[in-house]
């Protein structure tokens, strides 16, 4: 249970609650009791009129009083039972949330890394399953382990009290349950640890054929698609069942052996009372109601046991990814004003993941206020460099600074407010469109959204949707075009107002003729803000103050868009082609 030491922390945050449920718990089992002991009362009454050592008027009178008590105790102890259940139960569910919570902010914290090298399904699942075992324990498995120990306490002293020798033939089943327990409790833990793995793997399969959805109708790879999941389910399957072949021999075991409890309770008892060694048989009744109050919790035993073993195997599943370090950390907590120049100087990457070194020693400055643009062929490095300022990803040699402080020795949460990013793959929620633009700036009124797809030049578009802005996207943007989804994710970056603009070719599914009214207002808009625009067009980059050309990570091109088109190289050639493809 090592891996479930983790959930302490709530346990003590919650300590309150579960205190006043232990205690809630603890009393309702001692007004349970006193069913079995009343029960004996009123054999012994029974006994004793039929002997006629009273008269029927006490005999009624005794009868009626003995009743009320077991009816008064029942519904006492159901009243402390909802009680215990509202404080514990609930406190599971706090933990719940507060587990959910960690785990999520833990994922933001992950970096870029960390998310190439896990599935979305296996995340899913861990938040989500994993969880929800993890619940089971700190909420039913606390519960009715509280509740069965206090009770079996509570019996084993009332019923050596009534009668130590037919106590002890009563328990001889329980060492062999303790063994069976034990051997079961292991297997349990194996096959829980399997279950969840493949629920995991289903988990990631179907994400990932949602998302690509589109690709497989394409290729009218439906049918191969669901065999595999076929396959995949059916293995699933397979291993839950065998977690409940071996999950379904605790409540035989757990009968087999409180029968026979029973049996000896009746056997011994009886023998004992032949033999005058008990004085009524009521002490045989009383026996068998505490032998059948054991039998729930005992049962209970090895429930909470594999809900134990599931938790335990889901716990350290989640603590795998809890533990791991961020590789990207906030090093600075003071607030930092990010201006100034930027300046690379030695700059070399390399993708851990795919060992690929994406940057070379690759050394430029850009000057608070500039525009740089980037071009190169696929491959290049283009968009690392973008990464690389964002600090998505820390430089494996060389250094960045912005106002000569290294990246890492800025506040990264500065860092990036200031920075108004638009990926090559623009990605949108699914919202509506007013809420993917405001993303950018989450104050932002009405009037701001749509000044800012105005200047993205995507505000004709939107008005044409029936409900307009308020056109609720598909799943990443799929209701939108390639471009729509350009221009909108340009204007989030446009209405968030950023110091520094980081643009990676975010112009490819647009038009020529957009693309230059795009770069007009982008101009305005960005005058003495510093931007940096990736981009496989001279059109988007001959207005830059600065031009770079990459080639196979490093720099093999520097100027202007005047000085670079009268030298031999990549970006005349590359000038040349789409002037003619103009013409």
């Amino acid at each position: 249970m090592k891996a479930l030491l983790h959930l302490n922390k709530y346990f003590y945050k919650y300590r309150s609650h579960l205190i006043i449920g232990i205690i809630i718990t603890i009393v309702a089992r001692l007004f349970l009791l006193y069913t079995p002991r009343y029960v004996k009362e009123i054999f012994t009454v029974i006994e004793t009129y039929f002997a006629g050592d009273i008269t029927k008027e006490v005999f009624k009178n005794d009868l009626f009083e003995a009743i009320l008590y077991i009816v008064g105790a029942a519904i006492i102890g159901a009243i402390l039972t909802f009680f215990m259940r509202q404080t514990i139960i609930n406190v599971s569910r706090y933990i719940e949330y507060d587990l959910k919570n960690e785990i999520y902010e833990q994922y933001q914290k992950l970096s870029l890394n960390f998310y190439k090298k896990n599935r979305t399904g296996d995340l899913m699942n861990r938040i989500t399953e994993d969880v929800t075992r993890v619940r089971m324990y700190a909420g039913p498995a606390i519960m009715y382990s509280i509740n069965t120990i206090t009770l079996i306490i509570m019996v084993i002293f009332y019923m050596y009290k009534a009668s130590p020798k037919l106590t002890l033939y009563t328990l001889v089943p329980l060492p062999i349950l303790s063994i069976i327990i034990y051997k079961l409790s292991k297997e349990i833990h194996n096959r829980s640890t399997v279950v969840q793995e493949y629920l995991s793997k289903l988990s990631t399969f179907t994400q990932e054929s949602f998302s690509g959805i589109s690709v497989i109708k394409a290729y009218g790879i439906e049918a191969q698609t669901s065999k595999n999941f076929k396959e995949l389910a059916i293995e699933s399957k397979n291993k839950q069942v065998s977690l409940a072949k071996i999950q379904a021999w605790f409540f035989p075991m757990m009968i087999l052996l409180i029968g026979s409890s029973n049996l000896l309770v009746i056997y011994i008892g009886g023998m004992q009372y032949i033999n005058s060694e008990i004085e009524s048989i009521g002490t045989i009744a009383e026996f068998l109601m505490y032998v059948n109050l054991l039998t729930w919790p005992v049962a209970t035993v090895g429930w909470v046991t594999s809900i134990v073993q599931q938790a335990e195997a889901s716990q350290k599943r989640i603590n795998e990814f809890l533990n791991i370090e961020p590789e990207i950390k906030n090093e600075n907590n003071t607030e930092t004003n990010i201006e100034g120049d930027i300046v690379f100087n030695d700059v070399s990457f390399t993708y851990d993941d795919t060992n690929i070194e994406a940057l070379k020693k690759v050394s430029f400055t850009i000057k608070a206020g500039e525009t740089l643009s980037i071009l190169g062929k696929t491959g290049s490095g283009k968009s690392t460099i973008l990464d690389l300022i964002g600090r998505l990803y820390d430089v494996n040699q060389g250094s960045i600074t912005i106002n000569k402080i290294p990246l890492n020795k800025l506040n990264l949460y500065n860092l990036r407010d200031s920075i108004g990013y638009v990926p090559q793959d623009a990605f949108l929620f699914s919202d509506t469109i007013k809420n993917n633009i405001s993303f950018g700036k989450i104050d932002a009124t009405e009037a701001d959204v749509i000044e800012a797809a105005k200047n993205a030049q995507v505000h004709k578009n939107i008005i044409k949707f029936k409900n307009g802005y308020d056109t609720v996207l598909g799943e990443r943007g799929i209701t939108l075009s390639g471009g729509q989804k350009q221009r909108v994710s340009i204007a989030r970056a446009i209405i968030k107002s950023p110091k520094i603009f980081l643009f990676d070719d975010c112009l490819s599914a647009v038009d020529t003729e957009t693309e230059e009214k795009i770069l007009k207002n982008l101009n305005k808009i960005s005058k003495n803000k510093t931007s940096i625009i990736v981009s496989h067009r001279v059109s988007s980059a001959k207005n830059a103050d600065k031009i770079i050309v990459l080639d196979d990570g490093k720099i093999v091109q520097e100027g202007n868009h005047d000085s670079l088109i009268n030298v031999d190289g990549y970006y005349k050639e590359l000038y040349l082609k789409q002037l003619s493809e103009t013409v």
